[in-house]
């Protein structure tokens, strides 16, 4: 059972902030900083005092906020090392294979470039949840700018190997319903997919989120996930390529869909 709690909340058209609290220490971690005054309204709102923020990557929408968020406040701020300016204010600078402790709880620092180069997933093993950012979404993959489509693959297939099905994931934007329509148009006659697309219709008519997911779900009707799947395979006519290839074409289809 999570011994913190976790609180999730829109900003801009389509971003997802979240924070981790917890009770026994009073620490509070952020992850991304997008909007400095949509995160300072959300700790507001919870009553809770900000000490960390983890940076997954450098693209504005995550980290355009976060010298405001810090502003007076003694906060540490971990993230990837590099020279753009969503990386200025960053404190830790991380890699794949770090870990750190926040609140008693070990943080494995996991690298998935392909999105961008400097991609980071924060995985907390106790609490089984993950943070995935713009890489691993629900039925879909961040869009590969400063990657190659194999380089993304295999940071997707790092998150296979490295986290149990239970894993709960928390990525950085509501995209579902445009990504289960994409999933279906390469895996239609997957029945956990057919469901959950029912679902994700039920859960957007009222306004609601489709996030966090879990890794069991995405590894059942997620395509960019199933490239070894002899369906997906025989619909798209590559039975005898590599699961990288697979990928490649569903990726490029989902480009121009």
């Amino acid at each position: 059972m999570s011994s913190f709690t976790y609180h999730q909340f829109v900003y801009g058209s389509d971003n997802y902030g979240v924070l981790v609290h917890d009770p026994v220490t009073g620490q509070t971690a952020a992850i991304d900083a997008g909007d400095g005054a949509a995160y300072k309204a959300a700790l507001a709102d919870k009553g809770w005092d900000l000490s960390h923020v983890f940076i997954t990557h450098h693209h504005d929408d995550h980290t355009e906020g976060l010298a405001d968020l810090v502003a007076g406040v003694d906060v540490e701020v971990l993230g990837p090392k590099g020279d753009k300016p969503g990386h200025a204010g960053i404190t830790t600078h991380l890699c794949n294979g770090d870990h750190f402790v926040f609140a008693g709880a070990r943080v494995e620092v996991m690298e998935t470039p392909g999105h961008t180069l400097d991609m980071l997933n924060f995985y907390l093993p106790s609490e089984e949840v993950c943070f995935t950012g713009d890489t691993l979404f629900a039925m879909g993959c961040g869009r590969v700018f400063e990657g190659d489509y194999p380089m993304m693959w295999n940071s997707l297939s790092k998150l296979m190997s490295a986290l149990p099905e239970q894993t709960v994931i928390y990525c950085s934007h509501e995209y579902t319903e445009a990504n289960v329509a994409f999933a279906l148009s390469v895996d239609p006659e997957n029945s956990a997919l057919i469901a959950r697309a029912k679902t994700v219709a039920e859960l957007r008519s009222r306004n609601e989120p489709t996030i966090p997911t879990t890794m069991a779900e995405e590894l059942a009707t997620n395509p960019f996930l199933r490239a070894s799947d002899k369906d997906i395979r025989a619909f798209l006519s590559l039975q005898t390529a590599s699961d990288a290839e697979v990928f490649s074409e569903i990726r490029s289809r989902k480009d121009n869909f």
